[in-house]
């Protein structure tokens, strides 16, 4: 090779699974891991990412510290309401974005009779960065652009994808895409090469990396995928995908590890259990605000 040739990273399928379920007590109703919560240093930045179906009055008013939610509307209706006064119901294919940061009081309720389904996935803060202002922004379906493919979509809520940006503003920045492939598409995906990224198979069958390496998954199939733990963020990898159903759909998350050791402990995300005992020392002292409602 010549010394202008740039070799391009190649990932693979690292680890993957079927996420298992389980029926829940009225007004939940059916829950899986899609990340577990245990193996939160092998997905850094990621903590966790819970797939629930449930009713009005499962996640009604309730505090978190220290980490970003990222919440995707499956199915259903979602309303969010926080106690900093914003009010807004997620329709399916919409995503939520929070930095709950020092201090979030938030309710998110099924509406009406409705079956909300969400993915909501738990994004870590570095240390620097936990005491920051809470915030919210909604990502309707129809904000994010697109990326016109052979055989496909590619939606962009996060990260930057050739001319393409997507509009969720994560204080940690990650990309996030959905990924809609007609059979025999195949479709070569770029996250940076240092990112850490997972996958997760919302529908269809679609075989994933080089041939010589290639996994297939099918509907609730998750993956991690292979990184340069030393790349640059500046630098492109690749990723291969190929569609063998008339319709598949995929999302994809990427981020760069933060590397710190947390304490996830019940709605807090801390780096010390002493740190854990202090949020609910401050939430029961009120210093969260009042109730969302």
């Amino acid at each position: 090779m010549g010394s202008n040739d740039i070799t391009i990273y190649q990932r693979t399928v690292k680890d993957h699974w079927y996420v298992k379920y389980e029926q829940a007590s009225f007004p939940f109703i059916q829950k899986g891991w899609v990340l577990p919560v245990d193996r939160w240093a092998d997905f850094d930045p990621f903590i966790l990412m819970a797939e629930d179906w449930f009713k009005k009055g499962a996640f009604s008013d309730h505090p978190h510290r220290g980490f970003q939610t990222i919440t995707y509307l499956i199915d259903g209706r979602l309303e969010h309401i926080d106690n900093g006064g914003g009010r807004d119901i997620l329709e399916p294919g919409d995503v939520q974005y929070m930095n709950a940061g020092w201090a979030a009081r938030h309710a998110e309720e099924g509406i009406e009779d409705d079956i909300a389904h969400t993915l909501q996935l738990w994004l870590n803060l570095p240390k620097s960065l936990r005491k920051t202002e809470t915030s919210y922004q909604n990502i309707y379906a129809e904000q994010a652009p697109v990326l016109k493919i052979d055989g496909g979509t590619v939606k962009v809520f996060s990260g930057e994808f050739g001319d393409i940006k997507g509009p969720l503003d994560s204080i940690v920045p990650i990309t996030l895409t959905e990924i809609n492939l007609e059979k025999g598409a195949r479709y070569v995906h770029t996250l940076p090469e240092n990112h850490n990224s997972f996958l997760y198979v919302l529908s269809g069958d679609l075989t994933f990396g080089p041939e010589d390496n290639a996994v297939n998954l099918t509907k609730h199939g998750v993956a991690t995928l292979t990184y340069k733990d030393d790349g640059e963020g500046s630098k492109k990898s690749e990723f291969t995908i190929q569609s063998n159903s008339r319709r598949s759909k995929v999302l994809i998350y990427s981020g760069t590890p933060i590397k710190e050791p947390i304490v996830p402990y019940g709605p807090f995300v801390m780096n010390t259990m002493e740190e854990i005992r202090q949020a609910y020392k401050d939430y029961h002292d009120g210093k969260f605000g009042p109730p969302a409602i």
